[in-house]
């Protein structure tokens, strides 16, 4: 038995304009049909001991321009789905499609952004990390390249950097060329995994907002995991709750009454608790058995 997807606001403040959703999380016919879609998706890695199921008969979409948020626990098969979305793992049941196609592999088409720092190749300018992989992948001209490169450096505020090295920069600014170069790439989604986790508490909430001010200029559509509910409810304006080990879909939920100027608000702190409470309440009818042994 899988459950079925919730559809909430989180305050008692109207929702921003955006996709509606029957209370069973399936799209209504008015609307238009989504950027990626996740379905029933089950998805296993193995280890030495034996195979583990991460993720059990998953399902959502994303439209464009959506900040989507996958969060949960850790363990709850979040950054093996971004993975899978990527298409470096291969499901085991269900299907990834985006843009109506199935994904069978990876492709530009997606780009992901992870928490390492370690990401950008030491020998390499900031402008020239940007402009690699658009230069690898034979997308554009040298020159083309060169200036789309600049052009989102400049966006993510580093054009004072633009010939610095790795190492000259900060976590924090290593983490914005990342992103410059995801985006250059004009990705259909941006898929990020805990990319601020590592950063201290100011620097966090500094990206977060800058993140949110690119998002503003680009209206580029996210995919984002965290295991922070308020990180979740400030970056995103549609979260989906996965459950503890293997992750299931415990619902979904509006973000869009919060920004970075809600937090420490009483109906922010509500909110948490709420999605707090939903995340780790009990509910054994939906177990799901391990993966068998193989």
């Amino acid at each position: 038995m899988t459950l079925v997807a919730e559809r909430r606001n989180l305050s008692p403040a109207p929702a921003e304009p955006g996709p509606s959703r029957s209370e069973a999380g399936v799209p209504q016919a008015s609307l238009p049909p989504p950027l990626l879609r996740v379905s029933n998706l089950t998805l296993e890695y193995r280890t030495p001991e034996r195979v583990v199921r991460a993720t059990h008969r998953v399902g959502f979409d994303v439209y464009e321009a959506d900040r989507f948020i996958l969060l949960g626990p850790s363990g709850c098969g979040k950054s093996t789905l971004l993975k899978a979305i990527a298409g470096f793992i291969p499901p085991v049941e269900g299907t990834i499609t985006l843009g109506g196609e199935v994904v069978r592999g990876p492709g530009p088409d997606r780009i992901v952004v992870f928490q390492e720092f370690d990401q950008l190749p030491p020998w390499k300018t900031v402008a020239q990390n940007v402009a690699f992989p658009l230069r690898a992948a034979g997308l554009v001209s040298r020159r083309e390249a060169e200036a789309r490169a600049r052009h989102y450096i400049d966006k993510v505020g580093l054009t004072p950097f633009a010939d610095s090295y790795p190492h000259q920069l900060s976590g924090g600014m290593k983490q914005r060329v990342a992103i410059a170069r995801a985006l250059a790439t004009q990705p259909k989604v941006l898929l990020m995994d805990e990319p601020f986790a590592a950063l201290d508490a100011l620097t966090r909430r500094k990206m977060q907002e800058e993140l949110l001010i690119l998002w503003e200029e680009v209206r580029f559509t996210l995919l984002f995991v965290t295991h922070s509910i308020e990180e979740a409810l400030v970056v995103g304006n549609r979260v989906a709750l996965l459950s503890p080990h293997p992750g299931r879909v415990r619902g979904e939920y509006n973000g869009h009454d919060f920004d970075l100027a809600s937090v420490g608000g009483d109906a922010f702190q509500a909110a948490v608790q709420r999605l707090h409470d939903r995340l780790f309440e009990t509910d054994p009818e939906t177990s799901v058995p391990p993966a068998p042994a193989r």
